[in-house]
């Protein structure tokens, strides 16, 4: 245990996500031993960020804007959706270059140990974006785990019935894996291969 603003600097780094106690400390020494203009540069970047960055209002991406830049740019093609877990599923998609259309951030996957259902996540939202017949396609990019196959499952159920092409990401991404950590060789494959889910 380390005195004041240390002790504390680390607590707060160990609450980050991915970050142990050791790394906390390291990062906190880290931090000590930067220059003091690298520090400002780096409080001023959390700032900003919790300032200037929101949701897309129609897809719930990360944006700075009212539309995120995949919403507002008018050469994505409207009638194909796929919809992701989180933000950072769209830039692993993006990387790929394989994906013209939209996306619809659901904002985590169902996982009833840490208390998460259906009600919690966007499901509502994709519903109200549907509604207009426009998306002939929903691609289903849910992590290829356990929470994010029965998102897949429910999504499936919950679209059952819609005149929609309901497709889930092909094999090629590790069971047990998050999308952000596949290369874009294996995402990109993913893609092309995509299967229709029967239900």
């Amino acid at each position: 245990m380390y005195e004041g603003a240390v002790q504390d600097l680390i607590d707060e780094l160990g609450r980050l996500p991915g970050v142990g106690p050791k790394g906390a400390q390291r990062i906190a020494f880290h931090v000590l031993q930067a220059d003091g203009i690298d520090v400002q540069r780096l409080a001023d970047a959390l700032i900003a960020v919790k300032e200037k960055v929101r949701y897309c209002e129609r897809c719930f991406n990360v944006a700075e804007a009212a539309l995120c830049r995949v919403c507002a740019d008018p050469r994505r093609d409207p009638r194909s959706l796929c919809v992701v877990e989180e933000p950072k599923d769209v830039v692993a998609i993006e990387r790929t270059r394989e994906f013209k259309g939209t996306y619809h951030v659901l904002g985590g996957a169902i996982s009833p140990i840490d208390g998460i259902g259906p009600n919690d996540l966007r499901f509502a939202e994709l519903m109200t974006r549907l509604a207009d017949g426009q998306v002939t396609e929903v691609i289903i990019a849910t992590d290829p785990n356990l929470e994010g196959e029965a998102t897949a499952a429910y999504l499936g159920r919950f679209l059952k019935g819609m005149d929609l092409r309901v497709t889930r990401l092909a094999s090629g991404l590790p069971v047990g894996g998050d999308l952000e950590y596949a290369d874009e060789v294996t995402l990109g494959r993913a893609f092309e291969g995509r299967t229709l889910i029967h239900v």
